[in-house]
């Protein structure tokens, strides 16, 4: 199998972290990309894990020296991902699992195009306001203006190859993890068909050739 990049892209609240999250835990064959931001850490963040939190002189030194793959400004803060942590995945043979929003993905889009695109959205405009709503280290002015931002993002959806809506994570997961699944059975991400292919056609043509059954 050829390991490929998963992005998972929805507005904020719309649950892509989550599921990225649990996809981590549940299977052996994905890797987390971690994100790197100029905001600074929620409660409970660990830098290198939930982020790589930096300053806004590190980060634009990285943008200027071509280390992200992509990279937007979201609330105020920048947000974006570094090609050495996408390589790292792939490299240890695992899918790299990458949520980001929709800005972002555009860009990976245009560098990645043989990336995998999810779109997860919220089961209805009610959940995705108390999504937001619980986080208590949002404003109602930051909330606003997240809301105002995800109505113009969920056109986007028909830029993406699969939508998945986020009504009950497990559910979500699980329809995550069967795109992931059938992906991997593409002809061509499949290294070892070829090889076993072969096998199997010199195995059934010396058959033909002796008469004798499979």
């Amino acid at each position: 199998m050829t390991p490929f990049l998963l992005v998972l892209s929805s507005p904020s609240g719309g649950g892509k972290t989550t599921i990225a999250r649990a996809l981590l835990q549940a299977r052996t064959d994905v890797g987390y990309s971690v994100s790197a931001t100029t905001r600074p850490p929620r409660p409970g963040e660990r830098d290198g894990h939930d982020y790589h939190f930096l300053t806004g002189a590190e980060f634009e030194r990285r943008v200027v020296a071509g280390e992200f793959l992509e990279h937007a400004t979201y609330g105020g803060h920048r947000y974006g991902t570094l090609r050495a942590e996408i390589d790292r995945v792939l490299g240890n043979g695992c899918h790299a699992v990458l949520d980001i929003e929709v800005e972002g993905a555009r860009q990976v889009m245009g560098r990645m195009p043989d990336a995998v695109r999810v779109f997860v959205l919220p089961p209805s405009a009610k959940v995705l306001v108390e999504r937001l709503r619980s986080r208590d280290t949002e404003t109602p002015e930051t909330r606003r203006v997240r809301l105002a931002r995800a109505a113009e993002e969920l056109l986007a959806v028909t830029e993406y190859d699969y939508a998945v809506v986020n009504e009950h994570l497990r559910d979500a997961v699980n329809a995550v993890g069967a795109i992931l699944d059938a992906e991997s059975s593409r002809v061509a991400r499949r290294r070892d068909l070829a090889g076993f292919v072969e096998n199997l056609r010199q195995g059934v043509a010396a058959a033909a050739t002796r008469d004798e059954g499979v």
